[in-house]
């Protein structure tokens, strides 16, 4: 194998190989990135342990990676925003740019989303990989290839806190401190959340989120969701504005309405199971609105502006960090739960 192009591609569940592909020449609109950084989500490892997500279905193989940074190496016809060379960081998802959803600006709904390594669409997990040059955002040469690569969770986040209407002054519950979870109490400090009150059961997961900025951290030990919102209310000193929540869990989810004010929003980010019960009653007599997410939308140039400006440091969240020729033992970390976020370095 000369390695031209190594890629992490994924054949089936548990089935994960380092091959050499051919070096791909970018179409209309396209650019070639010599890849440099790529971060491992969950979604990554879940594809990888149990070769599906809901109903996106590994059938064929599939490149693997999405959170990721790279370098300009040859540019496609028409392409005018970013030349050879640059630096910048991958939104993931491209649209068609047609349809209805992407006409009126929310093209994260759009039904001909091509999703890195999401069935059937390749990752970024290789040497070099082609990408759209509209969804390609050039990086200040003070800002990390790493940093461009977690603008991606970091998008995330800033969609809930914008689904949220989260403002000045707002006091708010994040449910989960995971990488989704830490990403969320960094982007509601900077969106100026009054007081940030984060959830877990673990305790080391909560030791991190007041590191990077939590107010308050509560481990929650019961099961009863009512408990644990009354846990919530005695530490903040009332209900909240706002809770994101990022777990994914029922219990959690029941628990995030249950805390939050007559009025409030909860927000949820976390997929769990298919069907949940909920306290509806409880959330519509007293107007608590209980909107989803989906990614993100037009969320990469706040990301970028909020860790370019300083206002929001994710370089903290960065344990662990291998090469692209140990993605295996890579994954294998991410997959005991070992740090928080694992990186990838692409480039040789």
């Amino acid at each position: 194998m000369t390695d031209t192009n190594l890629t992490a591609v994924l054949y089936a569940k548990d089935d994960m190989r380092l091959e050499d592909q051919p070096v791909p020449e970018p179409g209309p609109g396209e650019v070639l990135l010599e890849m440099q950084q790529v971060g491992i989500c969950g979604s990554d490892v879940h594809y990888w342990t149990h070769g599906q997500i809901g109903h996106f279905v590994v059938k064929a193989p599939m490149v693997l990676g999405h959170e990721a940074s790279g370098v300009v190496s040859k540019l496609g016809a028409g392409v005018l925003n970013i030349k050879v060379g640059d630096r910048v960081a991958i939104e993931p998802g491209v649209p068609c740019r047609i349809c209805n959803y992407c006409k009126t600006g929310r093209y994260n709904l759009c039904l001909d989303m091509k999703f890195c390594a999401t069935p059937p669409y390749h990752g970024n997990l290789t040497r070099y990989y082609v990408h759209a040059a509209d969804f390609c955002f050039k990086l200040p040469d003070h800002v990390t290839f790493e940093e461009g690569a977690l603008l991606e969770p970091l998008s995330v986040a800033v969609h809930a806190c914008n689904r949220a209407g989260l403002s000045l002054g707002n006091t708010v519950l994040i449910c989960g401190a995971g990488p989704i979870g830490l990403v969320n109490i960094l982007t509601a400090k900077a969106k100026g959340a009054s007081t940030v009150c984060v959830t877990d059961i673990d305790e080391a997961r909560l030791k991190k989120a007041k590191e990077i900025g939590a107010d308050y951290v509560i481990k929650i030990n019961s099961k009863d969701p009512l408990v644990a919102a009354q846990a919530i209310e005695e530490t903040v000193g009332d209900k909240v504005d706002i809770s994101i929540e990022c777990s994914g869990a029922a219990q959690s989810i029941q628990t995030a309405i249950c805390a939050t004010k007559s009025g409030g929003v909860v927000v949820l980010v976390g997929l769990g199971q298919d069907t949940v019960e909920l306290p509806i009653v409880n959330a519509a007599i007293r107007e608590v609105d209980i909107r989803g997410i989906f990614r993100y939308v037009n969320c990469y140039p706040t990301a970028l502006a909020m860790v370019a400006s300083g206002r929001v440091n994710v370089k903290p969240l960065i344990t662990h960090r291998f090469k692209l020729e140990e993605s295996l033992q890579a994954f294998e970390a991410a997959k005991r739960g070992e740090g928080i976020k694992i990186m990838i370095k692409c480039n040789k």
